[in-house]
């Protein structure tokens, strides 16, 4: 009994911890969201080759977040950081109509793969500060995030150089977690902003 009221009383009150991998093609703004939230400011930043690991702590979630590279040759890598994941953070350049076929193809194989099929997942519209942008709505139909069923999932419009919406998705995102790990509990949500 002692155990159980322990975790429940972390899992309201204490630090909570979750592995959370962010992909997404390359030049998505991956990299500046993880500064953005890391420490609070936009570094310059140059494709990623590899990962950048950064514990971001959020009220009173302890998000270790791995951003892996986004070009073509480093996407058959992304499998290898699955293992263990309670969350996805998939960034779309919203500016970039030509590729999101290409972006919805590489999603789909994510949430797919046997490792990720109980990750919560939370798409990033990023550069929404931009002139001819896709909204939120249309980057979820250019997903196909419509037709997932029995999986939570949220998508957040942002802009990276401003923090626009990254406080917003972590919300969704830590209380999502917080409420799957207390109950033991997986069902499927959507909700769109």
């Amino acid at each position: 009994m002692g155990q159980a009221f322990r975790k429940l009383f972390d899992t309201f009150f204490g630090n909570t911890e979750m592995r959370v991998v962010m992909l997404g093609l390359d030049a998505a703004g991956k990299t500046t969201i993880l500064y953005k939230l890391h420490i609070g400011e936009v570094l310059s930043t140059v494709p990623t080759i590899g990962f950048n690991v950064e514990k971001v702590q959020y009220k009173n979630v302890i998000f270790t977040v791995w951003d892996v590279g986004g070009q073509e040759k480093l996407r058959p890598l992304w499998r290898h950081y699955f293992n263990d994941t309670d969350g996805l953070i998939y960034v779309v350049d919203s500016l970039d109509r030509e590729r999101i076929g290409k972006a919805k193809q590489e999603f789909q194989a994510i949430i797919r793969d046997p490792f990720m099929l109980n990750s919560v997942i939370l798409v990033f519209a990023n550069k929404q500060d931009m002139k001819g942008a896709m909204a939120p709505m249309e980057v979820c139909e250019g997903l196909g995030l419509y037709d997932l069923k029995n999986r939570k999932w949220h998508i957040q419009g942002t802009c990276a150089l401003k923090g626009d919406g990254l406080y917003e998705g972590l919300d969704w995102l830590s209380s999502t977690l917080k409420e799957l790990k207390a109950t033991g509990y997986s069902s499927s949500g959507t909700s769109v902003f």
